[in-house]
């Protein structure tokens, strides 16, 4: 059976700690509704999903066939993540200013920075807001 978008927008959401030492019970702590919408994106309009190919950005928390959130409203500045095209292809890099140069910075020592040029056609898709990631 597949859930429709009201069965997935409210989930329940244990108004409690979880323990990372000792178990803590959880009985009768379902205290409201959690609409995922609500806490990861800010701005619907100007917000896509992209699924991560590669293992470029590992060092940032963002693992192959992870989803992450772009919120295009955002402002690009130096230190973020961002999905940007580089001649045409998809990269999630971290956008890096130094002096008047910018650079597309992995965040694997496998791989270079992109070093942005004027003959290079860039564009920024957005900025990364969220990596979702299974543990399994």
């Amino acid at each position: 059976m597949k859930n429709t978008p009201e069965d997935l927008a409210a989930i329940p959401l244990f108004d409690i700690p979880v323990a990372a030492g000792f178990p803590s019970p959880a009985e009768n702590s379902i205290e409201q509704k959690l609409d995922l919408n609500c806490h990861l994106i800010k701005n619907p309009a100007a917000t896509f999903f992209l699924r991560v190919s590669g293992d470029s950005m590992q060092g940032a928390g963002i693992h192959n066939n992870d989803l992450l959130i772009v919120d295009r409203s955002l402002e690009p500045l130096s230190g973020r993540i961002v999905i940007a095209s580089v001649n045409g292809e998809l990269t999630v890099k971290r956008l890096k200013r130094e002096g008047p140069k910018w650079w597309l910075v992995p965040e694997n020592s496998k791989y270079p920075p992109i070093d942005i040029t004027e003959e290079m056609e860039l564009r920024i898709w957005g900025v990364v807001t969220y990596a979702i990631h299974s543990s399994l």
